[in-house]
């Protein structure tokens, strides 16, 4: 359960903050969202492995409609929401399947696998649906690569904690 509420506050936190940029010389614009939304991935995964794949259409529901309800109440900006909305259906959806595919490989294998295709369906559908005509083509493109960078690597990093670690400090 841990892991659900970690995915839907890591949801919430990073639409709120999706205009907010960083300029990595190297990597292009990343936004704050992007550091936070690199954990919903691993997140996923880990719900899937503990509660199973109807759990984390659940988890996905609660989540793009928690987010509608915050930008109903005006924090956050329609074409953010609307762009986050049809990221997280299209591409959660598409990294649940591809993990449930690959249940019999190791949990690394089934993160990176689920991961490989998630982290980049989601950048492009997000930063196009939010940013395009909103800001100049390069930009969008700039911003597409980095967050592709630096989700993988906060998807990485969180991969890598032991499976179970999260549940043990819950329950210390």
């Amino acid at each position: 359960m841990i892991y659900a509420i970690i995915y839907i506050a890591a949801t919430l936190a990073a639409n709120y903050t999706a205009t907010w940029f960083i300029h990595f010389p190297l990597f292009g614009q990343v936004s704050i969202a992007t550091f936070i939304f690199g954990i919903t991935f691993t997140m996923r995964d880990r719900v899937h492995h503990s509660l199973g794949r109807k759990n984390v259409y659940i988890m996905i529901a609660i989540a793009a409609l928690l987010n509608l309800v915050i930008t109903i109440m005006g924090a956050v900006a329609w074409r953010i929401i609307t762009a986050s909305f049809i990221a997280i259906i299209l591409a959660e959806t598409a990294d649940t399947e591809m993990y449930h595919r690959h249940l019999a490989e190791t949990w690394a294998m089934r993160v990176l696998k689920s991961n490989a295709v998630s982290i980049p369906l989601d950048s492009l559908l997000f930063n196009t649906i939010a940013f395009a005509g909103v800001m100049p083509n390069l930009v969008v493109a700039s911003i597409i690569f980095g967050e592709i960078v630096f989700k993988s690597v906060v998807s990485a990093i969180v991969a890598l904690r032991p499976i179970d670690y999260f549940r043990a400090q819950s329950a210390s």
